[in-house]
């Protein structure tokens, strides 16, 4: 039976204590015990099924896991309080001082801040690359590498990683392959296309509801448990832990994520299309225009699209600005950062989600002021939504 990441997260099924369709959820931060045993063999890790503290772990967080990790297609998986809460303590858990990186240049500006600002702090030296030319990758590594890293499809300028080749490299070095899923779930499957590590960002298409931060961590089980160790564990010890309420409202929204990513692709298709015809600058993985588009059509779960991102170029970072804000004020979406919510969102990322990478750097990358990042919402008649938004675009002088 070939691996569908949707019919994984509906096999799961958890209930309440009480026979409740959903699971009860553990609101407590401590746990009793019979026996101070079984404390002490908690705290060693040697007590399955027991809970101690609400840092190490709740029942609601691992129920999130679990389907997290069955829709990833890895053994286990660690929830966390926020993206930057599930990519960090993997960066700091794999590597120390001296240790070295090669990432991808075009990645979220906070992970790109914390490699190239905050890691030196520990010793820990990042080499950002073309991400899309592996002899570029494969040349930057050194004896001290440990970590490639990469976005499955990269934030703002929707690069697409070739995962299998970048797994060949990872092996051939001994590396590991850390790789950022957030702007693709269910469309591509990095640990199934040789990722050894999965993080996402549940605050933007997972919970999809833009009333919740969290981040998770899928990988091997030897892994996980090496990042909650007691004693050494980067996740356990930095304490960016999930709150038990917001883990089970995530894992609630899980089970429409889905139905959510087919009409996010479906909704972001239409417009990739119409709005390349109309002549605009458009970027969508799914347009045979974009370089990689035969490379994610060869790595995607076919019938979820091609997600829910595109971007589109107007020139100027002030004509961006003047149509996002008139676009919010006919009610077609918000001028806004994050992504995966309902209705539409659009920013110019190279002064917001890019920000901290420097005004040369975007440059070199291709990131230009006029630049605009939408989110594709859920909008139940694409075509109404795009006459609308062609009617800004001709009032602001776009088209």
């Amino acid at each position: 039976m070939s691996f569908n990441p949707a019919d994984n997260i509906q096999d799961l099924q958890y209930y309440g204590e009480f026979g409740g369709v959903n699971p009860s959820i553990s609101d407590s931060s401590t746990f009793t015990f019979l026996s101070a045993k079984t404390m002490f063999d908690t705290f060693e890790g040697n007590a399955d099924g027991c809970y101690l503290y609400a840092r190490h772990s709740t029942p609601s967080n691992l129920y999130l896991g679990k389907a997290l990790a069955a829709m990833e297609g890895t053994e286990t998986a660690n929830v966390s309080a926020s993206g930057m809460g599930a990519i960090t303590p993997v960066i700091l858990q794999i590597c120390g001082a001296g240790d070295h990186i090669v990432s991808s240049r075009t990645i979220y500006g906070g992970t790109y801040a914390f490699l190239k600002n905050f890691s030196p702090r520990l010793g820990i030296k990042t080499t950002f690359v073309d991400i899309t030319k592996l002899d570029i990758v494969e040349a930057a590594i050194t004896k001290n590498t440990k970590v490639l890293y990469c976005e499955a499809v990269s934030n703002p300028l929707l690069e697409v990683a070739d995962i299998k080749g970048l797994s060949v490299l990872a092996k051939k070095h001994n590396l590991k392959l850390v790789v950022d899923n957030t702007f693709s779930p269910l469309s591509i499957s990095p640990a199934k296309l040789g990722a050894d590590v999965v993080c996402h960002s549940l605050t933007k298409f997972i919970n999809g509801s833009s009333d919740t931060v969290g981040g998770v961590v899928c990988g091997t089980q030897e892994f996980i448990n090496d990042l909650r160790n007691v004693n050494d564990g980067a996740s356990m010890l930095l304490g960016s832990t999930m709150d038990s309420l917001r883990a089970s409202s995530i894992l609630k929204n899980m089970r429409t994520l889905h139905i959510r990513m087919k009409q996010h692709s479906f909704n972001a298709a239409y417009l990739a299309d119409k709005f390349q015809a109309d002549g605009l600058i458009t970027v969508y993985p799914g347009l045979d225009s974009h370089p990689s588009h035969n490379l994610f059509k060869s790595s995607m779960n076919t019938e979820f699209g091609f997600g829910g991102m595109l971007t589109i170029d107007v020139g100027t970072l002030e004509k961006a600005n003047e149509l996002m804000e008139l676009m919010q004020q006919k009610n077609i979406g918000n001028l806004a950062v994050s992504l995966g919510f309902y209705r539409t969102l659009f920013s110019a990322p190279g002064t917001s989600t890019s920000s901290e990478i420097p005004a040369d750097e975007q440059k070199e990358m291709g990131l230009s002021k006029g630049l605009i990042r939408f989110s594709i919402g859920l909008d139940n008649d694409i075509e109404r939504t795009y006459q609308m938004m062609k009617s800004c675009m001709i009032e602001v002088g776009v088209l």
